[in-house]
């Protein structure tokens, strides 16, 4: 199914709900935009390779490309997404369950990102949803678990292999160029680190682009009354408006996960920051065609630890990742809960 622009304004127009629904999906990307979106570009700004400025453009560009040409090729992720729960057959109450969800990932992001915490808003937006969907069933039956097992696969797919990606990378570096001359391994390993940078960004939009926009597509369905739409279209208009909207939220809070990353937790050289990303961008382009739902910032910050570890432990700034962690293991019954709570209160409001 396809939903032109036209349509969608006309829709947007005359339907509050959709309205309403539209600016917590936006805000949610734009969220993301100034919370997983740096990680991409963390370690090229810290490894002084690129400005924060030039980067966060860089960003913006990559994301639109990643969320384009992945999308082309499949969109399993949003499919993915997009079928990991079921709100039941009451559209009204589904959106306004979907809604609460929104608002729950936008809240506990927000908070996240005040302290310089890079949370993850994959999670977030999974755990959001799910906790929704079971206070509108009062129990579990709107869980798919088929799809949900593909979220327990990207939690291990994005913190060990991440972790072992990084180490391995960079120790392959290391033995590659280890008879280059300092400064010349310097000036490639910059040009290297910017592309490697742009790698991060686009598959982080293959990645986390695609998840939200199909939860805007299923808050588009529902507005239309539609509960039982099983295959869909992304249209470019979506992948534009998205992209844009992360670009902003990049631009306006970026640099507190960019220091938390790329500057805290590990203190990176140029060859090393290559290794990072180029480790992470893998991950993730394995994760993306084969539809399974990882989070960017484990995936980032984890191959960031193998890094560091390669070199020593005692490199890694361990109470920092602690710090991560917490975060990280706190974010899928903390974000459900609210989740769970906002469905309760918003079906009892409207």
């Amino acid at each position: 199914m396809v939903v032109s622009f036209s349509d969608f304004l006309i829709q947007i127009s005359s339907d509050p709900m959709l309205l309403v629904t539209t600016i917590l999906t936006l805000a949610v990307v734009m969220v993301n935009g100034w919370t997983d979106a740096p990680n991409a570009i963390a370690t090229c700004v810290s490894t002084r390779s690129i400005s924060a400025r030039s980067a966060i453009l860089m960003a913006a560009v990559f994301n639109f490309l990643g969320v384009f040409l992945m999308t082309m090729i499949n969109a399993n992720v949003a499919q993915t997404i997009y079928n990991m729960v079921d709100f039941g057959e009451n559209s009204k109450d589904a959106l306004v369950a979907l809604c609460a969800a929104l608002f729950a990932i936008v809240t506990w992001a927000t908070a996240a990102w005040w302290f310089g915490i890079p949370t993850s808003e994959s999670h977030a937006l999974i755990a959001g949803i799910s906790g929704a969907a079971i206070a509108l069933h009062n129990g579990l039956q709107g869980i798919n678990a088929d799809e949900w097992v593909k979220v327990l696969y990207g939690l291990v797919l994005s913190t060990f292999l991440g972790f072992v990606m990084g180490w391995i990378v960079v120790k392959i570096t290391e033995i590659i160029f280890r008879r280059m001359v300092r400064s010349k391994a310097n000036s490639f390993f910059q040009n290297a680190q910017i592309a490697s940078g742009a790698a991060m960004a686009f598959m982080h939009g293959a990645q986390d682009g695609q998840k939200f926009m199909g939860v805007f597509m299923l808050g588009i369905f529902l507005a239309n009354g539609q509960t039982n739409v099983t295959n869909f279209h992304i249209p470019v208009w979506m992948m534009l408006l998205c992209s844009a909207i992360m670009g902003i939220g990049t631009s306006i809070g970026g640099y507190k996960i960019i220091k938390s990353v790329g500057m805290d937790m590990v203190r990176l050289q140029k060859y090393q920051g290559f290794s990072a990303d180029m480790a992470a961008a893998t991950c993730l382009f394995i994760s993306s065609i084969t539809g399974i739902p990882v989070s960017t910032t484990h995936t980032k910050t984890t191959a960031i630890m193998g890094v560091g570890a390669a070199k020593r432990l005692s490199s890694v700034n361990w109470g920092i990742v602690n710090e991560m962690v917490m975060t990280w293991i706190l974010t899928f019954p903390g974000c459900g809960l609210i989740g769970f709570l906002m469905a309760k209160l918003f079906m009892i409001i409207f």
